[in-house]
């Protein structure tokens, strides 16, 4: 691997892991059209969390930037920009477009460009590519290359790195895919799966977490079924995972970038091609139906305590998609603020790791800094955040006021300690 100098194209969740482990051994241009952010890398910080002040000094190749011509002496280019859905749950492949068409412009002859980002079976060859050529007016496979490795970073997860995780990778060519793996191969300690293809490498992606999606949809039914029968869930389960083969799923909301968005893509396509998804579809209908569900188990448990739902004060503890991580992206607990609000209850949310100001511009109301005692009708525990599982019951219900509830998605406290749960 001599002579290389790569450009990291997404300075996010993803991207910038991947830019300071390459950075360690590779002239690295970390890039991002984000000036706030390419200044906050510069000092030294990442607001993600996803990164320490001393990893990121360890990339000592490294270097970030918000021009574009400063990517001119890359010869590859990583893009890990997001691919998320859009109203009608269809992919939006915006962020993708743009990324290639600015590549497309900088591309020379031998360039080999590998993609991370998560997407439908085909997309890197059927979209991707022509954008690149036509903004370069060079020949796919002659004169540039391409290459698919997708990301498989856990947000907020410091067990599970980039260098440990093992890393699919695939090319355009056999020399390309030997090439883009033994990149990899080069900074993951973990190893490498060098798929046949670029198309089997996007499809072994799109389905791991449709895998996982489905799963989680099927223990949120079961939820549902034994919420009616009077059984607790996590009694059920616990009982069931004695069995050495049964897995550990649980229910809940299922928000994020990943779970909860790349189903669609795969759905998409097959629609695409004529064919209609029952289970996996099916799988995302009640899993983005569980937010109203549980508001519903709220109001009744409020009713049974004699009271009023509107204008009662609710008291939502998490925000995040996930626990102990600012990830704000497609969570799922702004499905209960939307619907509390239909109720005509005032709702505040608390979470100590997500940052104010990103919440404003990306759901337009800022969390308390603090909850204030005795303040609240009801209290859900809507994420796992380790400050909450400390806090215990009497802390938690503090909050709440003479009479109140406490409802807990996450299975943060006992069942004997709360009113209801999932």
């Amino acid at each position: 691997m001599n002579n290389v100098k790569i450009g990291v194209i997404g300075m996010g969740y993803v991207g910038l892991p991947l830019a300071v482990e390459l950075g360690k051994k590779y002239l690295t241009i970390g890039f991002d059209i984000n000036q706030e952010r390419i200044e906050e890398l510069k000092t030294g910080k990442d607001r993600t969390l996803e990164i320490n002040d001393i990893e990121l000094n360890k990339a000592t190749y490294l270097r970030y930037s918000y021009t574009v011509k400063e990517l001119e002496p890359c010869n590859i280019y990583i893009v890990t920009v997001p691919t998320p859905i859009n109203i009608y749950k269809q992919p939006d492949l915006a962020p993708l477009k743009k990324a290639s068409r600015l590549l497309g412009s900088l591309l020379k002859k031998q360039d080999i460009v590998i993609y991370e980002s998560t997407v439908y079976p085909g997309a890197t060859e059927e979209i991707c590519v022509p954008i690149l050529e036509q903004t370069s007016g060079l020949v796919f496979n002659t004169d540039f290359f391409i290459g698919y490795s997708p990301e498989r970073i856990n947000p907020g997860d410091k067990e599970h790195r980039v260098t440990n995780i093992l890393k699919i990778t695939s090319g355009s060519t056999k020399d390309t895919a030997d090439t883009v793996d033994s990149l990899y191969k080069s900074i993951i300690s973990a190893g490498t799966h060098k798929a046949s293809s670029i198309k089997v490498a996007e499809a072994a992606k799109v389905i791991e977490n449709t895998q996982r999606d489905v799963n989680i949809a099927l223990i949120n039914e079961l939820a549902l079924i034994f919420n009616k029968l009077g059984i607790d869930t996590e009694e059920v389960l616990l009982a069931a995972g004695t069995k050495w083969n049964f897995l550990p799923f649980r229910p809940g909301l299922v928000g994020g970038h990943c779970i909860s968005v790349d189903p669609y893509y795969l759905t998409y396509k097959a629609q695409a091609i004529g064919y209609n998804p029952e289970i996996i579809l099916a799988g995302r209908r009640l899993n983005d139906s569980m937010g109203n569900y549980m508001v519903t188990q709220i109001i009744k448990l409020m009713l049974n305590k004699l009271i009023h739902i509107n204008e009662s004060k609710i008291l939502i503890m998490g925000l995040a998609f996930k626990e102990n991580c600012p990830d704000l992206r497609n969570t799922r607990v702004i499905d209960m603020i939307k619907e509390f609000n239909n109720y005509g209850a005032k709702v505040d949310v608390y979470d100590p790791w997500v940052d104010p100001n990103e919440t404003q511009q990306a759901y337009g109301f800022t969390p308390l800094s603090a909850p204030q005692p005795g303040s609240y009708d009801a209290i859900i525990l809507a994420v796992k955040h380790k400050q909450f599982t400390e806090m215990g019951a009497e802390k938690i219900r503090a909050l709440g006021k003479a009479c109140h509830v406490l409802y807990d998605v996450k299975y943060i406290l006992p069942a004997n300690q709360v009113d209801g749960r999932l």
